[in-house]
């Protein structure tokens, strides 16, 4: 076969193949490149396709590079390098400015590096600040002008939602450690955030609404403090559906006797005023969010 005849190697799979082999799992490449892990999945048996090899080995829950897949590594690092270069060349930073981002921490390990790093790529002159706290805290910050845009977690739909423009949906589910028995405890002990958190109203509602005594057993701001006692099997957690990976489980009603919380959602809430830049990370994070939503394939 010629070089004229060569397929060209696609660079959005080149860098989900390489979100994978760095993180060394399917879910949480599919955070860091923004799409679902079915979406990263199709992108691999394309790539696979195209170049008529494996490069991925699946043993069980881990991931790692076949003989072929650690060859195809460097070229596709290289690859991506040089397109940034060369599109760096060309491309002027057309804006300029500080934008000053809140996030519940949580989305900030989540779903901002992606963001972040894909709107530096587009505006690399702005200069991004960002804040991380609790949702109810970030709302006062931008009350007061000390924040331009934030996110913030909501246990309301569209039409009951109070401040902001709703970019996200996911449900919210129980975690619980493989093979388990927090979840048989009674009262049944519960790692959840501080009050006023969306996640904690849910899930208490639902626990109330079936008739199931509980407790709160531990209490963290931050997501990993709440993991930590599900993974001793201390407690159960309300988690979105997406971070619960082994050796966390997913809790339900037919075979665990949980009941069902239902969604929470992220919302985008604005300043009065927005300058330039802004108005374009705000574009940005609500596309961003809508192809998550999509798959992005």
């Amino acid at each position: 076969m010629s070089a004229a005849q060569l397929p060209l190697l696609d660079h959005d799979l080149l860098r989900t193949f390489v979100a994978i082999a760095e993180q060394q799992s399917f879910n949480r490449a599919a955070r860091v490149v923004f799409r679902t892990p079915s979406a990263v999945s199709m992108q691999i048996k394309k790539l696979e396709a195209t170049l008529g090899r494996h490069v991925f080995l699946r043993d069980g829950r881990s991931v790692r590079l076949t003989p072929e897949g650690e060859v195809l590594l460097g070229y596709a690092r290289r690859i991506l390098r040089l397109n940034e270069e060369a599109v760096g060349m060309f491309k002027a930073p057309d804006l300029e400015g500080e934008v000053r981002f809140g996030t519940p921490d949580d989305f900030g390990t989540r779903f901002l590096p992606s963001i972040l790093t894909r709107f530096a790529k587009s505006h690399p002159a702005v200069e991004v600040d960002v804040a991380l706290d609790m949702s109810n805290e970030l709302l006062k910050h931008l009350d007061r002008g000390l924040l331009d845009l934030t996110l913030v977690t909501s246990a309301f739909g569209p039409d009951a939602l109070e401040r902001g423009q709703i970019v996200f949906s996911e449900p919210l589910v129980w975690a619980g450690l493989e093979n388990g028995c927090a979840y048989e405890r009674r009262p049944l002990p519960l790692a959840v955030s501080t009050p006023g958190c969306s996640w904690r109203e849910r899930a208490v509602e639902s626990l109330d609404g079936a008739g199931i005594d509980h407790r709160i057993a531990y209490t963290s701001q931050h997501c990993n403090g709440q993991a930590a006692a599900v993974l001793a099997d201390l407690a159960v957690a309300p988690f979105p559906a997406s971070l619960v990976e082994a050796p966390l489980q997913r809790l339900d009603e037919q075979r665990h006797g949980m009941p069902a919380i239902g969604d929470y959602h992220i919302a985008l809430a604005r300043a009065r005023k927005l300058r330039p830049a802004s108005e374009a990370f705000a574009q940005h994070v609500t596309e961003s969010f809508a192809e998550l939503g999509q798959g992005a394939v």
